[in-house]
């Protein structure tokens, strides 16, 4: 799997249901890629249920959460761009 443009800012994976399976889509994928291969993790909320990462290459913090919370395990992760203030107020 390859990186894609560093323009993105907002990543919402989903879940497929196959069966008796749920997966994650390409961008659950994807989202598990840039964790474990790019972003460096720096916070972890309270709860710890939300992740602040930064991408080394272009310094942008990135927060990793679950927004679907009715669901098992709080759903499809999401992973977005946030600012310093937004940091500077939760974490």
């Amino acid at each position: 799997m390859e990186r894609r443009h560093q323009t993105e800012n907002f990543l919402q994976g989903k879940w497929i249901f196959n069966n008796d399976k749920v997966i994650g889509d390409e961008t659950c994928q994807y989202i598990e890629y840039l964790i474990n291969n790019y972003l460096e993790k720096r916070a972890t909320d309270k709860a710890g249920w939300e992740v602040l990462y930064i991408d080394p290459e272009d310094n942008r913090y990135w927060e990793l959460t679950y927004m679907q919370g009715e669901l098992h395990g709080g759903g499809p992760p999401t992973l977005k761009v946030v600012s310093q203030e937004y940091i500077q107020n939760k974490y």
